[in-house]
């Protein structure tokens, strides 16, 4: 949890006691998120996962990016309580920042992040190919391994200039290449251009088109081939629900880039609040693995249908003229 470290280096009262009043505030935020937030966004990405991929032959595109969220979604949930019970504030070894375990864990989390955030985009951009022309190839199921494939290696490709900086930090006083990369600060930007700018340059260029198709599409007769509007409103909740969360940790890895890092920190008592505000950040950076799964779950017409089918597949349920009368499953089988 929080610790005040940083404010007892000053004698002053006032600064302690706001650094610990926002350390008992976040304390309490961290708890609620453990105790709720993170055992519920488990147990539904996962139920989401093993849902979507009992039913492959009635996956959809969007599906396919709620899947990978999913997945993305539990690798932060397994890091939410390695970060939240540790963080550096306390001094745990394993969260020095030139400790190796910390390099992993800080890359996977980037990994995860990227993955969100380029499925909301590619969501959005696939949803707007759909409008444009219903049926088409490239906003079909059929090119699954390639997405998750490239959201994925994408992911893991993008995140390689942080890991080049942590490993030039290791290897900086051998390598006179490696100690011109120390500068976290260029990494953390590298993160806000990559992984959040470029996103949302897409996500808002593909609402825009969507709207656009929209009013052109008002003044004409509904196409049935048109997509549903449950899935228009699933997608602008999805969207809406990841800018929301993430958009404080990358406004957090801005401010700290620009300022310099931590050199560079406002003085007391604004230094308290600062670290507090990026905490909060993260802490709301990890909410995004739970929210997500419930935003799907509520708002997806076929997932109940799906969640059906498979627990009649269950080992041990008995299979009667329920199951036979199924419609998802007489639709299945038709596909």
């Amino acid at each position: 949890m929080w610790s005040c470290v940083l404010s007892n280096e000053t004698d002053d009262r006032a600064d302690q006691r706001l650094c610990q009043d926002l350390g008992l505030a976040l304390s309490v935020l961290s708890l609620a998120y453990l105790l709720v937030c993170f055992p519920t966004g488990l147990c539904y990405n996962a139920l989401l996962v093993a849902v979507n991929l009992s039913n492959k032959v009635s996956m959809t595109m969007p599906d396919v990016y709620f899947v990978n969220m999913a997945v993305a979604g539990l690798l932060l949930g397994a890091l939410a309580p390695v970060e939240l019970l540790g963080p550096a504030y306390t001094r745990w070894p394993a969260w020095d920042p030139g400790n190796e375990v910390f390099v992993g864990l800080l890359i996977l989390f980037d990994v995860c992040a990227l993955v969100t955030m380029y499925s909301t985009a590619l969501l959005s951009l696939d949803y707007y190919i759909e409008r444009a022309l219903p049926h088409t190839y490239m906003s079909s199921v059929y090119n699954t391994k390639h997405v998750c494939g490239f959201l994925w290696g994408g992911a893991a490709l993008t995140s390689f200039s942080s890991l080049l900086f942590h490993v030039c930090g290791h290897a900086s006083a051998k390598m006179a290449e490696c100690a011109k990369m120390r500068n976290k600060e260029a990494a953390d930007g590298i993160m806000m251009l990559v992984g959040y700018a470029v996103p949302a340059a897409a996500v808002l260029y593909a609402l825009a088109l969507v709207l656009r198709i929209r009013r052109e599409a008002a003044s004409l007769e509904p196409d049935p081939g048109s997509p549903d509007p449950a899935a228009q409103r699933l997608l602008l909740a999805s969207v809406c629900a990841q800018f929301l969360l993430w958009t404080p940790y990358y406004a957090g890895l801005l401010a700290h880039a620009v300022s310099g890092g931590a050199g560079a920190l406002p003085g007391r008592p604004r230094g308290s609040t600062y670290h507090f505000l990026r905490r909060l950040a993260q802490l709301l950076a990890f909410s995004s693995s739970f929210v997500t799964p419930l935003v799907y779950r509520l708002m997806s017409r076929d997932f109940s249908h799906k969640l059906r089918r498979l627990l009649r597949r269950l080992p041990g349920r008995k299979r009667g003229c329920g199951h036979a009368h199924d419609p998802g499953g007489a639709q299945q089988v038709v596909t």
